[in-house]
């Protein structure tokens, strides 16, 4: 073959493959925004979602079912967790720290909680930072989510009969940009 041949073969490989390889690698951040959106667990319900505990002592196990070991104890209702994986009656879940395992369904409750993260945080009387000021929420305190408006970044919480605003960026149980129906 001529050397000029070659040259043209090598170039085409360039052009064309590398390009096509590149459509083919996405980031884990795509590959999770693809998965979250057209996912569905054997309930028929979207996965992932976020759900929170029934009861003030819910087991979390190392496998779907009771023959599994007892991994975690939680003893806080409301508590958010998020739901990554169904088996038949049993979830697999996440908490705010990444600790993962299964629960039975029966402990869950479709009520939304949340968990305040970081430092303290303010909840103010409507979805604006200068708003007046309600409450300064600890981390680790547990509330009840109410409404999320899409796109401020704001979303609407009770704890206590106190209702107030808190910035998504300030705790952990919505997804962001999560609109609620």
């Amino acid at each position: 073959m001529k050397p000029v041949a070659l040259s043209m073969i090598f170039s085409l490989v360039i052009i064309v493959f590398i390009p096509l390889y590149g459509l083919m690698i996405a980031s884990p951040e795509a590959h999770a925004q693809a998965n979250q959106s057209t996912q569905a667990g054997s309930s028929g319900r979207p996965l992932p979602r976020f759900v929170s505990l029934r009861s003030g002592e819910v087991n979390m196990r190392t496998g779907p079912g009771v023959q599994y070991p007892v991994d975690w104890v939680y003893r806080r209702k409301g508590l958010p967790m998020e739901i990554i994986a169904e088996f038949e009656t049993w979830r697999r879940v996440r908490d705010w720290e990444g600790s993962r395992g299964w629960i039975h369904q029966s402990m869950l409750s479709g009520k939304r909680g949340i968990i305040i993260i970081g430092g303290v945080r303010n909840l103010r009387s409507s979805d604006d930072a200068k708003s007046p000021l309600v409450a300064q929420l600890e981390p680790g305190v547990v509330a009840r989510l109410v409404d999320c408006l899409g796109g401020n970044g704001w979303c609407k919480i009770e704890i206590e009969g106190l209702v107030g605003w808190l910035r998504h960026v300030d705790f952990w149980g919505a997804y962001k940009n999560e609109v609620f129906d």
